[in-house]
């Protein structure tokens, strides 16, 4: 079946033949990738996904960071920075830790989910909102912020290397493990599976 499509480089409108798992269709004009059909798309999300719900516990329950300070031993979570901040006044910083490092990638890994479990299924009714958690779940994407975190963290290590001794826990690996997967079940799902039942001759 063939579809309409969109080049996003060069705004050239085309038709789009029916793609085999694993291929994609070039712009005539420019040559920009118009239309891909990803291979084993729902196979590959629910496993990353998987992985990243099953991280997602140890990433928020063991300490991100250990300190040693003149033999003052310390551990912190993401939660209990969250709650540090909050104490200490920092009402904005710590809802923004809050949000991007414990409340969205646990929205994207269950809409991810979602999708993966209705498509698989067949559903064939509400795909409009299906394919608005898609988006929803694109535009949240950036706001993981592992960079920042990452950076944050990096920073703690050189400020403090003369007076303490700052180490990364097992958290941080675990949360590193969430967003990497995280981006990986999102960029492998296949948003054009949302409808294709409605496509699909009854």
């Amino acid at each position: 079946m063939e579809t309409v499509d969109i080049c996003r480089a060069c705004g050239l409108v085309q038709r789009v033949g029916q793609l085999q798992p694993g291929a994609a269709a070039a712009c005539h004009r420019c040559g920009w990738i118009v239309s891909e059909h990803k291979a084993d798309s729902l196979a590959r999300t629910a496993a990353f996904s998987l992985a990243a719900l099953i991280l997602y516990i140890p990433a928020n329950v063991y300490p991100i960071l250990r300190m040693n300070y003149y033999g003052a031993h310390s551990e912190n979570t993401i939660w209990g920075g969250c709650v540090n901040l909050f104490r200490d006044g920092q009402w904005v910083v710590a809802a923004v830790v809050f949000f991007c490092s414990i409340v969205i990638p646990l929205c994207k890994l269950l809409g991810l989910s979602s999708l993966v479990v209705t498509a698989h299924l067949g559903f064939a009714r509400h795909q409009r909102e299906r394919t608005w958690i898609y988006r929803l779940i694109e535009v949240i994407g950036p706001w993981a912020m592992l960079d920042v975190f990452l950076l944050a963290v990096l920073v703690a290590l050189v400020k403090f290397k003369e007076i303490a001794t700052v180490l990364p826990g097992p958290g941080l690996l675990a949360f590193t493990a969430v967003v990497v997967l995280t981006i990986l079940a999102s960029s492998s799902f296949d948003p054009k599976l949302i409808w294709e039942q409605q496509r699909k001759p009854s």
